[in-house]
């Protein structure tokens, strides 16, 4: 079973599906989506234990939150939505659950392979995101 340690590091986007329909999902407007799907980000994964960074480097934008495990928090997405959002690791993935005006959206982390498999949802629509170690 993997370990919140083993998703610690710097990764790079190598391979990316319908992340531009789950933008649109999220009622990102057409040139953030443009921008956004052209953008291959860096996430570097930090923890000391309890706390856990999650910083999503691009040329376009950088994103960063924090939190403790279990805590809920409010976080300001790359698109700008204020969200409350809570992060929990569950079955060796780490599970960050967003809410804000009535909407959900659920975003998973693990390990397939040595790769880190990024799985966005909302509703009904998935986009999976796989990033390879770089550090």
């Amino acid at each position: 079973m993997t370990t919140i340690q083993q998703l610690v590091g710097r990764w790079r986007l190598v391979e990316s599906k319908g992340f531009e329909e789950y933008m649109k999902e999220l009622g990102v407007g057409m040139a953030l989506r443009k921008m956004g799907a052209m953008a291959k980000p860096d996430c570097v994964i930090t923890s000391d234990g309890k706390n856990l960074t999650v910083k999503t480097e691009s040329t376009l934008k950088t994103t960063q939150f924090s939190c403790n495990l279990g805590e809920k928090f409010e976080e300001t997405t790359a698109d700008g939505r204020k969200t409350q959002t809570v992060c929990n690791f569950v079955n060796g993935a780490l599970v960050q659950h967003q809410e804000w005006d009535g909407k959900e959206s659920t975003i998973t982390r693990r390990l397939e392979g040595g790769k880190l498999v990024v799985e966005c949802v909302m509703n009904n629509v998935t986009c999976t995101r796989i990033y390879e170690k770089v550090e």
